[in-house]
């Protein structure tokens, strides 16, 4: 009985601290005042209207973001590549100014379908290809149906293999629990978003206020947490039989401190995927692109003059 009276304490605190840290919904309207620039454009598919940047003139490199995150965690990179490349970047469905696929596609192979349509209603035939977390899933999945496509796949601490003792990240943890799911939806106070991000950063003192207050911001935007809600619920599948199937020269590149996936999963990627070159970025978390953008940008250039 006192065990029952403490679980339904905890609810009723739960929803009261809810009520005080409501964080609404940002309008789409709102957010384009802020995020979309010059560059910025939205193209019809699959339902949704898509964002994306398209920068610069030469070779073509596709950048991929992360789970949580948005075309903007490629500023550093682009603001570099775009003097010799051609370099174009999205927001996927779910996330930053995209926002929800209207029938919550959001499985692997859904991603790669959605990316395929998306170069092809921009006419890119054939491109660099790069990811970082969900978006180096992606970006693997998408070489290994496309292999005509990609001349050359760079993949930044990918998701991909599984891990069977669920040491999943708190915040993906709490958008799976009964009720305190329903609560992360309308509740995502700056601090929680701040302390999410301090796990991707190795060196916390690169993360800035501007950095946590666009995440936040596209994680508000309207139905996105939704969203996040519910690609968490899906039951996980496997598809690294798959990796076998890519013929693009392939880099790994692994921050060692990544505290969401282990960086002994580069050793994984390298065994299965036929040409790779692996390179492993020491004091770096889950996202160098961010945290050590020129140093891994100088990594990727030597990959692509290696090829």
């Amino acid at each position: 009985m006192k065990h029952i009276k403490k679980r339904y304490v905890g609810i009723i605190m739960l929803f009261i601290l809810g009520i005080f840290l409501y964080s609404p919904d940002i309008p789409l309207n709102e957010l384009k005042k802020t995020y979309a620039n010059q560059f910025s454009k939205f193209i019809e598919i699959d339902g949704m209207n898509v964002h994306y940047r398209d920068e610069g003139e030469g070779e073509v490199i596709l950048l991929i973001h992360g789970t949580g995150a948005s075309l903007h965690t490629w500023d550093k990179w682009t603001n570099e590549l775009k003097k010799k490349y051609r370099v174009v970047r999205l927001d996927l469905p779910a996330y930053g100014l995209t926002g929800p696929h209207p029938k919550n596609k959001y499985y692997i192979p859904d991603y790669s379908n959605f990316l395929n349509s998306f170069t092809e209603s921009l006419g890119v035939e054939n491109f660099i290809l790069a990811g970082n977390s969900l978006g180096g899933a992606i970006a693997w999945y998408y070489a290994s149906e496309h292999r005509e496509k990609v001349k050359l796949l760079s993949l930044l601490n990918p998701g991909g293999f599984s891990n069977t003792n669920d040491d999943s990240p708190l915040v993906f943890k709490l958008a799976r629990a009964p009720i305190i799911k329903d609560i992360l939806r309308y509740v995502t106070p700056r601090f929680f978003v701040k302390n999410t991000l301090k796990e991707v950063y190795y060196d916390k003192s690169k993360l800035t206020d501007n950095k946590i207050d666009t995440y936040r911001d596209m994680i508000l935007r309207e139905n996105n947490r939704e969203s996040f809600i519910n690609r968490s619920a899906l039951k996980p599948k496997d598809y690294t039989d798959r990796l076998l199937l890519i013929t693009a020269p392939t880099q790994i590149l692994w921050g060692n401190e990544d505290a969401w996936i282990p960086v002994e999963n580069a050793v994984l990627f390298e065994k299965f995927i036929p040409i790779t070159r692996v390179d492993i970025m020491k004091k770096t978390g889950h996202i160098p692109m961010e945290e050590r953008p020129f140093e891994s940008l100088e990594l990727l250039y030597n990959f692509i003059d290696s090829n």
